[in-house]
């Protein structure tokens, strides 16, 4: 498969080292386009084609993905479309907040195009990724599901919870990582030496969410496993709940949606 990526940013560029990083695309068969001649080397140097001409690197794609500012999108988009192929070739729109109605205006031909939101983590084949197709068939779907489930996992979703799944993932692993500072900092409070309680927390963090896929417990139940009358796993989670705790995660999610 033919892959060309429009702004290989931080999310874009995640996505072009997970690409490769598959096995199953071949970075001579992903082509980058980007202003930033620095940008354009350091992908060049891991194989792909590379062009600061939008219109040359759709040429010959079969997945053209846009990641660019949201204010970006209108004139990247109209400055691609009569570079298309619009029968061959399927269109990926990766920013936050665009409505698709509004792609559909500045393609200006109604095509068959996906919204898609993923996370950083996809350069590391463990994204949270969430796609809206328009106007896309049962078989084009499934072609951008299995592109994107190779690096990570998919959730088809609709356009109108797409702001929620953004707050929740793409932006929900900033959050996650602010527990891990967080409690990296506790544990140096506590007498470890900085890298040591980074390296706990982490792990710890990575054997709670192995625990709740092997087992399919809702988190609460498997929280009453760890947690005596009186013991100090108590103790802790009320103080937290006593400092807002979950209500500041719901508040900081709600206000990220917004």
């Amino acid at each position: 498969m033919k892959i060309a990526v429009i702004g290989a940013g931080a999310m874009g560029g995640s996505t072009v080292k997970g690409l490769i990083a598959t096995g199953q695309e071949k970075a001579q068969d992903i082509t980058v386009s980007d202003p930033s001649e620095k940008v354009l080397q350091q992908f060049a140097q891991m194989g792909t084609s590379v062009t600061s001409d939008n219109s040359a690197a759709v040429m010959g794609a079969d997945v053209v993905m846009v990641f660019v500012k949201p204010w970006l999108v209108e004139p990247v988009l109209k400055g691609i479309k009569d570079s298309m192929d619009y029968e061959k070739q399927l269109l990926v729109v990766v920013a936050a907040g665009v409505p698709s109605a509004k792609i559909k205006e500045w393609m200006g031909a109604p095509i068959p195009f996906f919204l898609v939101i993923p996370n950083i983590a996809i350069a590391q084949l463990s994204s949270m990724t969430f796609i809206v197709p328009i106007d896309a068939t049962t078989e084009e779907t499934a072609m951008i599901i299995d592109l994107f489930d190779e690096m990570g996992e998919t959730l088809i979703t609709d356009e109108q919870h797409l702001g929620a799944g953004t707050t929740l993932a793409s932006c929900g692993i900033a959050y996650a990582m602010r527990y891990i500072r967080a409690a990296a900092e506790g544990g140096v409070e506590l007498g470890f030496k900085a890298d040591d309680a980074k390296r706990i927390v982490m792990q710890t963090v990575e054997g709670a969410v192995k625990l709740l896929e092997a087992t399919g417990l809702h988190p609460e139940a498997a929280i009453d496993m760890v947690t005596t009358p009186g013991g100090v796993t108590i103790k802790g989670l009320n103080e937290m709940e006593h400092a807002g705790f979950t209500s500041a995660v719901i508040r900081g999610l709600k206000a990220g949606a917004k």
